[in-house]
């Protein structure tokens, strides 16, 4: 539960909240146990804000909760470990729309690290999930400590993108200032909503361009 500095220093009172405490327990033990397992690895907990710090943020991805399947999960939404060969859905989606939009190549991997690495906070709503279980985490209290990023940096930073697939990433948007963000809602990439809008909604080259007019560099997707 050692969340990196950057982090740390605009959560501070956040992390001393009752709250906290109690997801806190309820995460270790649910790591301390082998049955069942919770996914992402420990070490992995904190990926997004490990690969991307609070000062380079600029553009948010807001995903539900981790992959739920052994091997997948890697502490980044929609994002899966470098070796896995068969992609999920949502991810091939994702790549689909890519190549759709800015005609870009896809990247070699599922593993979207890169992404982080140039400023995208890759985050989920609950940072861990019980295997095979969809969802089991939410009631530790994840959301409250991910509606509290959200909000930090809406409040601390400006010209921010963010970009919200789906019914339960846009319930977000109550706690974002979109007098000074830029707010990108589309439809999940899962299979089931895919169709419905999210393919054709053009979220990287709409990211980058407002990236390019409040002159930040733009993110090589």
């Amino acid at each position: 539960m050692e969340i990196p500095s950057s982090w740390k220093k605009q959560l501070t009172l956040e992390l001393e909240k009752s709250y906290f405490l109690v997801l806190k327990q309820h995460v270790e033990k649910a790591y301390s146990s082998e049955i069942p397992k919770v996914f992402p690895p420990s070490k992995l907990l904190f990926n997004a804000f490990e690969k991307c710090s609070f000062e380079a943020t600029k553009v948010i991805i807001l995903g539900q909760d981790p992959y739920p399947t052994i091997g997948h999960a890697n502490g980044l939404c929609f994002s899966v470990d470098a070796s896995l060969k068969k992609l999920p859905k949502s991810l091939t989606n994702i790549f689909k729309e890519l190549q759709e939009d800015i005609k870009g190549s896809i990247l070699s991997s599922g593993n979207l690290e890169q992404w982080a690495e140039q400023g995208v906070l890759l985050l989920n709503s609950a940072l861990s999930v019980e295997e095979g279980k969809p969802g089991s985490h939410a009631y530790f209290g994840w959301e409250y400590f991910t509606d509290a990023v959200i909000e930090r940096l809406s409040t601390e930073k400006e010209h921010l993108v963010f970009i919200l697939w789906g019914a339960h990433a846009q319930s977000k948007i109550r706690i974002i200032d979109e007098t000074k963000h830029l707010v990108l809602k589309a439809p999940h990439p899962s299979p089931l909503s895919a169709y419905r809008g999210f393919f054709g909604s053009k979220p990287f080259s709409q990211a980058n361009h407002y990236l390019h007019q409040n002159a930040l560099p733009q993110i090589q997707w």
